[in-house]
This record gives structure tokens, C-alpha cells and sequence, in this order.
């Protein structure tokens, strides 16, 4: 028998033992089909969640030409994956006649409920979100939806996994602001695709327990294989809404890794209360790419390392920084460079540069190393703005827009 045979043969007795658990079903199964209303589906999708969470099963959203019409307000109840077909698509899945995207796609229309809350240990994968409704060219008819993924509100929610997610005309794609008394625990979120027309893609608050962001990428390509584009009127609105594709506050050791976004105002803010680490990143046509805080001087301290910034939008090259840092705590920034230029997707600054490379304000005692880093296409006389005469800057090995070495230390105190 040949190979190929012997893996077909493999695969079919394995699936057919999973089926005979029915711990796997197609949401089909529970009457959720692309002909039903929006409103209908919302309940035959909800009796399917019900069902499952008492077995901790799957269900299978199962592909096909035309996507599944659902209303906002479905609750993922404790034990539930929703798997789909799909990876993250970027430029998204095409219907060989039709402007929409095909698989295992969610059509949302719903401007009142976010799509989906999350309650503990769930799992969402290999799926699209699609909002057919919202604009690619107008900036003043953007819709701004609730967002698509949340967690619940009222009750700690530990355990959730979002994986492979691609995301079409979403206005903020996945909320996991929580509070003191009912925080959030091990969220991951990875190999997921869109573009939030808030500007806002990721935002985590009171996660207590090493929350990961990975491989995720914003840009505002995601509908060019069955749509097109977002014009540059939008993606200049979505970079006036000066919000931050990641924002993370409150939060224990958060993982960081392989962040890209392109067109937002920010790239990632670092709240005043967490600390963690965030390695090889691209924050694309931003007018800041780190704005990280401090509220104390212990445990709110962050390695940061392998990446680059494109500081080139916003009002005006003055306000181009980009990286900022304030309040208290350390920060090392290690082979961070920064670079600038046009590009023809939105609105740049006509000088084609950010004003400086790092700018440290504030009042309290913060401590800054950076080495290794390349500093070009900024304006300013010297790459670091000091507002902060607290702040202790050590700079090792890095180079600045001359291509001259740069080593000094700023502030330094016995």
C-alpha cells in the first residue's frame, strides 16, 4: 500500500471515531444555514452553543458558497469551540461570481450587540467575519459596530483561544476589557487578520495571567480578492480616531510577538499597570508606534526587541514620536529601528519623516536603555526628546540619521 493510501486510510478511521463520539457537530445539524434569517440563525446557533457546553464539544461551521446571516448577542458558553475551514486569510476568501468572501463565513449586520461573548475556556477558530454593510470609500458613512468578540462582563473568564480569525469591515474586532472584580485569564490570540476601522484591534484589560498576542497583522488590504481596498479617506479617518491597533493594561508578563499594522494611529500602547515583552513587530505608516506608561517602578518594565517603526501620518511631523515613554519603571528597547517615507494608501506628512525617535516625558524617576537601535529620517537635532528630567537614558551601539555612532548616557545620576 502506498503511502498517500495508508494516510487516507488513517485519516478516515480517525474521523470516523471522532464522529461516533458526537463530540463533533456541523451547525447544520441545528438548523443554522445560509438561507435562514439572521434573527433565526442567532437561535438555532445558540441552541447548538447550549448543547455543546455540556458535552465541552465542537461545532464544525461548516463551508460553503454563501455565508451564515447571525445577529449579535450569541453567547459562547464554558466548554465550546466554534471551528470553521478556514486559516486567516489576508486578502480574503472569493466567490468565483460574487463580491463576498466564501467558507465558513459569519455575515453581520447587527449595529446594537457585539457578534460573540466569550465565557471560560472556549475556543474560535478558522473562521471569517464579515460586515457586508460597511464602507470601503466614505469616510463618513463608517459604521461603528460593537465589537465582534468580547468576553463576558459579569464573571471572571479564563481560558480563551482565538486562532486563525479573519476579519472583514470590523470597527473594533476583539474586547477583552474586564475589571478588577471580574478580570480575565490566559487569553491568546494568534494568526489573526483585519482591519478595525476604530483604529482598535486588540484591546486586553485586567488579565491576570500572561495574556499572548501573536502573529497578528492589521491592514487594510484583508477584502482586495473579492471587494477591493479601503480608500485613503478611510484609513486617514481610522488614523484621526488616535487609537492603538494592541492596547494592553493591567495585565501580568504579557507575551507580545510578531505584530504588524499598517494605517492606525498607534501600533501598541503599553497601559500604565502591566509589564511583559514584545519582540519582532512592524508598526507601518503610524504616527506613534510604542506609547508605554508606568504607574510604578516595580513590575512595570518591558523588553522590547527586533522590530521597526514607520512613523510618517498624522497632523503634523511635530506629533510624529515614534516611541514615547512616561510615568515610572524600565524600558529596554533593543534593535528597534525607525525609518519614514510616502506612501500612497493615505495622507503622510509632506516632510516624509517622524520628528525624532524616542521621546520620554513626565516627572517620576524612569530608566531607558537602548542598544543596537537605528535611528534615520527624523528631523529633530537629536534623536531623543527629553522632557523628563528624572529619566536616566543609556544608549549603547546604536546610530543615528547620520550614520554616525551613538553612545551617551542622559540624566546620568550617582
Amino acid at each position: 500500500m502506498t503511502v498517500n493510501k495508508l494516510l487516507y486510510v488513517f485519516v478516515l478511521m480517525c474521523s470516523n471515531t471522532f464522529a461516533q463520539t458526537k463530540a463533533f457537530k456541523s451547525i447544520r445539524d441545528f438548523n443554522v444555514t445560509p438561507s435562514n434569517t439572521a434573527a433565526v440563525n442567532k437561535i438555532n446557533l445558540q441552541k447548538a452553543i447550549d448543547w455543546a457546553s455540556r458535552k465541552g464539544a465542537a461545532l464544525f461551521v461548516e463551508p460553503g458558497e454563501e455565508p451564515y446571516a447571525v445577529d449579535g448577542g450569541i453567547i459562547l458558553k464554558p466548554n465550546v469551540s466554534l471551528i470553521g475551514a478556514n486559516g486567516p486569510v489576508p486578502g480574503g476568501t472569493s466567490h468565483p461570481s460574487k463580491k463576498q468572501p466564501v467558507g465558513s463565513v459569519f455575515k453581520i449586520t447587527d449595529k446594537t450587540n457585539s457578534f460573540i461573548t466569550v465565557e471560560s475556556a472556549t475556543q474560535i477558530k478558522g473562521i471569517q467575519f464579515w460586515y457586508p454593510d460597511q464602507t470601503l470609500t466614505d469616510a463618513k458613512v463608517i459604521i461603528p459596530y460593537p465589537a465582534t468578540i468580547q468576553n463576558a462582563k459579569n464573571k471572571l473568564v479564563e481560558g480563551v483561544y482565538l486562532s486563525c480569525l479573519t476579519f472583514y469591515g470590523e470597527y473594533l474586532a476583539m474586547d477583552f476589557t474586564a475589571s478588577l472584580r471580574h478580570p480575565v485569564a490566559l487569553v491568546i490570540s494568534e494568526h489573526c487578520y483585519g482591519y478595525p476601522l476604530s483604529g482598535e484591534f486588540i484591546r486586553i484589560s485586567h488579565c491576570y495571567d500572561i495574556p499572548r498576542i501573536l502573529h497578528c497583522h492589521v491592514n487594510p488590504a484583508l477584502q482586495r480578492l473579492f471587494k477591493g481596498d479601503y480608500s485613503p479617506a478611510v484609513i486617514d479617518a481610522v488614523v484621526a480616531q488616535k487609537t492603538y491597533a494592541y492596547a494592553i493594561d493591567y495585565t501580568d508578563n504579557a507575551q507580545l510577538m510578531d505584530l504588524f499594522t499598517f494605517g492606525t494611529y498607534g501600533g501598541i500602547m503599553l497601559g500604565g499597570d502591566t509589564y511583559g515583552q514584545l519582540t519582532n513587530f512592524n508598526f507601518d505608516c503610524v504616527a506613534t508606534g510604542i506609547y508605554k506608561k508606568g504607574s510604578q517602578a516595580v513590575n512595570r518594565n518591558w523588553q522590547i526587541s527586533q522590530g521597526s517603526i514607520i512613523s510618517n501620518t498624522g497632523e503634523k511631523v511635530n506629533d510624529l514620536h515614534p516611541v514615547i515613554i512616561e510615568g515610572e519603571g524600565h524600558t529596554s528597547l533593543s534593535n528597534v529601528e525607525i525609518f519614514s517615507g510616502p506612501n500612497l494608501a493615505l495622507t503622510t506628512v509632506p516632510e516624509h519623516q517622524s520628528w525624532d525617535y524616542l521621546l520620554v516625558r513626565g516627572n517620576k524617576k524612569l530608566t531607558v536603555t537602548l542598544t543596537g537601535c537605528r535611528m534615520v529620517k527624523y528631523m529633530a537635532d537629536n534623536p531623543i526628546s527629553v522632557e523628563n528630567k528624572a529619566a536616566v537614558i543609556q544608549v549603547i551601539g546604536c546610530v543615528d540619521k547620520n550614520q554616525a555612532p551613538l553612545n551617551c548616557i542622559i540624566n546620568e545620576q550617582p
